[in-house]
């Protein structure tokens, strides 16, 4: 059995499919939506369809998933999962924390507005 949550709020929402036979959900995201993992340790990110830039707090990788490629993070940190393009992620060991962040609205979506914050989109 599954039940389905999303945001009927604004369509750039994302939206998640939870399983309560396994370890697993599906999540929708929108193009330049972001998905936040509060603690990354043992969980794995695959992409099913799109593609998405997977980012973890520290750490200077850049990690871009095509559809069929899979990430697992094995560090207590936060890893947020930008969607470059419409996407499907199926997010795998997840902790109950796991949750979407809202959308940013189009002019958030500045590479510039990081840099007050010391952060660099490179």
């Amino acid at each position: 059995m599954s039940t389905s949550s999303s945001s009927t709020a604004s369509s750039s929402s994302p939206s998640v499919t939870f399983s309560s036979s396994t370890s697993r959900f599906h999540v929708s995201l929108p193009k330049r939506s972001v998905f936040a993992v509060p603690d990354g340790a043992g969980v794995g990110i695959e992409c099913r369809s799109g593609s998405v830039w997977v980012t973890i707090d520290r750490d200077t990788r850049d990690i871009v998933l095509e559809p069929g490629e899979r990430f697992e993070s094995s560090d207590h940190r936060r890893v947020l999962v930008s969607a470059l393009e419409s996407s499907c992620i199926t997010v795998s060991d997840a902790r109950p924390a796991a949750m979407p962040l809202p959308a940013p609205s189009p002019r958030a979506w500045s590479p510039r507005r990081l840099l007050p914050h010391g952060l660099s989109p490179a």
